[in-house]
């Protein structure tokens, strides 16, 4: 505040403010008072352009005896004879002179000295500009933080304005170079970089007011104001003006208030923002609640290209039935986007792109037939190869993908193949092996296996599903797991269910490294297993060919098979 012309109308506030016992009257024009405070409330020269300030004489309290320097009266009065009586009207302006009494007039200014510590906190101050303000408003704040909370969207000290927005949301934010250039490198290239702007006013026709404004707030103060409905909009100007630690909070908001119903929704936001571990978080709740995330508004509204990003996962938690249909459904919404006529044509000219990830070999042939095959979306040749697909062995080949969704619905099954359990079987590196068919497509996800005899001990396991005629490894893993001794069985899960189809031979394959453990007895070649869908699985095992370190049908290892339909 040092060196700043500061006007103040302490007539009204002397009146008002400070009890004051008037016994006589005397007014004095246009001085320029210093005022060197130096009490605990004032540091500054202030100096104060005094306009018409009216005193009086005598005031209430003890008498001052403050050496006030005269020399400070800068524009003396012209000597004037006998004039102590006040004018008749003192708003006039009209009104005579006072008695060019010295002695008088520094006792009446000793007193406004005096008296201005109680006075001017109260008085809102005038700068330069007309921007009012609050003196000495520095020493009601305990901390920086609160300091610069004060400043925040205040004219205070401002030296740059933004223009926030278009249309009619558009707002004017005062700011502080000083302070953006500290928190961004993009504010401090802005005012200080090689094309620095020198314009007092800047225009931000792309960014949101209330985003703008929670920006600022945490450059201001570190404070985190976002909600629901800023929180995208605060993402994008974070990352448009660097503040990673903003960028930050808005994706730990995000991750919080993550949902099926609004995963399609932010999925396309976080693409849009370049937030990979946003997108891996929604891409892993539409895996995880697929049904309920296509069923929300969000998934219609997606871009072909996120589309294609779901489309090509092999972790949905849907049937390829209904996954087909929601993509119908939003093929509709597209081709109603680009007012065109909602012909299956059209349907399949804004769907193509995707078109070939749907994995049509997947569906049971009846489903294929009632809801796919009837869409018009397939070409008659299409439609054709699939039905081939369905129904002829060996199947000839598709343009469509055929590996299965890792991510299964419906109730997880164990087959047990064995009826009792016995004591110590050794391990020497070669592999226990049973082969096994089934009458319809199943997905198998782990093995049960037998555990050490000896009380608790790891293993290390690799188990494999192997093709019996291709000798192709179709799904495999290399882990371990711990025993307690007892003789149960403990579950070892491959990364990915392995796709077994129906009336082919397939070969179960466990490698162990530990101590002895039990083992199986009492097996059986043929198991009808009732799943929880009421469809019977039929299951028809046999030995392996080659050496199986002694598993068979009757006893060994491999226990269980672990698996959905």
């Amino acid at each position: 505040m040092c060196c700043n012309c500061i006007k103040l109308d302490i007539q009204s506030h002397l009146c008002n403010n400070v009890s004051l016992k008037p016994v006589s009257f005397y007014h004095i024009n246009m001085y320029v008072v210093e005022a060197a405070f130096q009490a605990d409330y004032y540091y500054n020269h202030l100096y104060l352009d005094v306009l018409q300030v009216e005193l009086f004489g005598e005031m209430a309290g003890a008498p001052h005896h403050r050496n006030f320097r005269q020399q400070q009266l800068v524009e003396e009065q012209p000597s004037r004879s006998d004039e102590t009586t006040p004018p008749q009207n003192h708003n006039s302006s009209n009104r005579q002179a006072p008695a060019r009494d010295y002695n008088l007039q520094s006792q009446a200014l000793n007193d406004l000295y005096d008296a201005l510590p109680e006075i001017v906190p109260e008085i809102p101050l005038v700068r330069r500009g007309g921007r009012s303000i609050q003196y000495n408003w520095q020493a009601t704040k305990v901390s920086t933080k609160e300091r610069l909370l004060y400043m925040f969207n205040n004219e205070i000290l401002s030296d740059v304005h933004f223009i926030v927005g278009r249309g009619t949301n558009v707002l004017r934010v005062p700011a502080h170079k000083f302070v953006l250039s500290v928190g961004s490198a993009v504010f401090d290239a802005m005012f200080n970089g090689g094309m620095a702007t020198s314009a007092s006013e800047v225009d931000l026709p792309d960014v949101e007011p209330v985003a703008f404004l929670s920006l600022l707030k945490f450059l201001y103060t570190d404070e985190v104001q976002i909600g629901p409905e800023s929180v995208m909009t605060t993402l994008y100007t974070a990352k448009k003006y660097a503040v990673p630690s903003l960028e930050t909070a808005c994706v730990e908001f995000l991750k919080k208030n993550l949902s099926a119903d609004n995963a399609f929704m932010l999925l396309t936001q976080a693409r849009l923002f370049d937030e990979p571990q946003l997108a891996n978080l929604c891409l892993e709740m539409i895996d995880k609640h697929t049904n309920e995330a296509l069923l929300a508004e969000g998934f219609t509204d997606i871009d072909l290209a996120t589309l294609k990003v779901v489309l090509e996962r092999d972790t949905l938690g849907i049937k390829e039935s209904k996954l087909f249909t929601a993509v119908i459904r939003w093929a509709e919404h597209e081709v109603t986007r680009m007012n065109l006529e909602l012909t299956p044509e059209n349907k399949r000219k804004v769907l193509e792109p995707a078109l070939n990830l749907i994995r049509f070999p997947l569906m049971p042939v009846e489903e294929f037939a009632s809801q796919a095959a009837q869409s018009g979306i397939l070409t008659d040749k299409e439609v054709v190869n699939l039905f081939l697909h369905f129904t002829v062995n060996p199947k000839p080949p598709t343009e469509f993908p055929s590996n299965p969704r890792c991510c299964l619905t419906g109730k997880e099954q164990t087959l047990s193949r064995y009826r009792m359990v016995e004591s110590r079987w050794g391990y020497s590196g070669t592999s226990d092996r049973i082969r096994f068919r089934v009458n319809k497509r199943i997905f198998v996800v782990g093995f049960g296996l037998y555990g050490s005899i000896h009380g608790p001990a790891d293993y290390s396991v690799k188990i494999e599903i192997i093709h019996s005629d291709s000798g192709e490894v179709l799904g495999q893993n290399d882990t371990a797991f711990s025993c307690n001794g007892s003789d149960s069985t403990f579950r070892v899960m491959f990364k990915n269910p392995v796709e077994v189809g129906p009336n082919m031979d397939y070969i179960a394959s466990a490698t162990l490294k530990g101590p002895d453990s039990h083992y199986g007895t009492h097996g059986v070649k043929r198991i009808v297993h009732e799943s929880v869908s009421s469809e019977r699985v039929v299951f028809n095992f046999s030995l392996a060919m080659g050496n199986n370190n002694g598993t068979s049908v009757e006893d060994g290892q491999i226990p269980e098979l672990i698996f959905y339909t």
